[in-house]
């Protein structure tokens, strides 16, 4: 099958706080469309409010998938959500709709897009002597030693990212080849015309702006006391992937009293401009994509007809 004759996706892609969601629900509206959250965090259930998770009014009636599919304790690595939204645009197709995968997790968007490395199962001996070693040495040594036998994926991981700095590392001490290494060697096209949207503000100051104005909202709807529910659950740990996850570490620190409501509404903010700031980052690799600005007054037409140009030419952008 050549790919023009492959059926389309549309990856709506962008930072954190760009409007991504909004968008997908109008898209999915006129193009009978489904949609597949590309999203670490909404995967959780029970934590609706410092991840943004659309409201059954705010999904429009579209069906959204991959949302409130785990408890918080759980894990879902980079391979289940591929293995899942591969599994799910299928199933999209042979209804006759359209997958529409939206988020802002790069990383699984590039294992769809790209492929993912077979990596080597999680050795616990290992993992418990990096986690010591994390608390003794601190992230930015383990970084250090990162840059130092795999310097191409100490570029691509911050500093600030300990568990994918750990699994890097994991990786070199169970089979002596850097992570890089795996990436080398993944060479596997999907079966998909991909049709990539990246949406965002013009002006990166104006994403701050909303960065910040959401956060203080999250606040007033409760996000203090969505994390609370989730500390006296007394079988979840500020180690785990759901409460790393960028706003809830942050009041978890603070009601462990780490620091003050004020200190800790900065770090939330800060963090979330961080985490914008590496998803541009991501983004910037992205030279086949199309680009929307958030605040451009006809968005929704604009970006129809882009896809609908791309469509009806079986234009391959991947």
């Amino acid at each position: 099958m050549v790919k023009d004759n492959y059926p389309p996706a549309i990856f709506l892609m962008g930072p954190t706080a760009s409007g991504k969601s909004k968008l997908a629900v109008q898209l999915a509206q006129t193009l009978n469309g489904e949609i597949i959250s590309v999203d670490s965090a909404l995967v959780f259930r029970g934590m609706d409010i410092g991840t943004a998770k659309p409201t059954l009014a705010d999904r429009g009636g579209i069906p959204h998938h991959l949302i409130d599919i785990l408890d918080p304790r759980e894990s879902f690595s980079t391979g289940q959500f591929k293995n899942k939204a591969l599994a799910l645009m299928e199933e999209i197709c042979q209804r006759g709709r359209l997958p529409i995968l939206v988020g802002g997790t790069m990383l699984y968007f590039n294992a769809l897009n790209n492929g993912l490395a077979e990596l080597p199962e999680a050795d616990a001996a290992v993992r418990a002597k990096l986690d010591a070693e994390l608390i003794s040495l601190g992230k930015e040594a383990l970084h250090q030693r990162l840059a130092n036998i795999d310097p191409e994926s100490a570029a691509r991981i911050h500093p600030n990212d300990p568990q994918r700095i750990q699994r890097a590392l994991e990786v070199y001490e169970i089979t002596g080849k850097p992570l890089t290494a795996y990436f080398a060697e993944v060479q596997q096209a999907i079966p998909y015309r991909i049709i990539k949207l990246i949406v965002a503000p013009k002006e990166r100051k104006t994403l701050h702006d909303i960065i910040a104005s959401r956060f203080h909202h999250m606040l007033e709807q409760g996000l203090i006391e969505e994390v609370e529910m989730l500390v006296n659950r007394g079988d979840l740990t500020e180690k785990m992937p759901s409460i790393r996850a960028v706003g809830y570490r942050q009041v978890w620190a603070y009601l462990h009293g780490d620091y003050d409501e004020a200190t800790m509404i900065d770090k939330g903010i800060i963090a979330t401009r961080q985490l914008a700031k590496r998803q541009f980052t991501w983004l910037r690799r992205e030279t086949d994509a199309l680009h929307l600005d958030t605040n451009m007054p006809d968005l929704v037409d604009f970006a129809l007809a882009m896809i609908n140009n791309r469509i009806n030419n079986k234009f391959n952008s991947a």
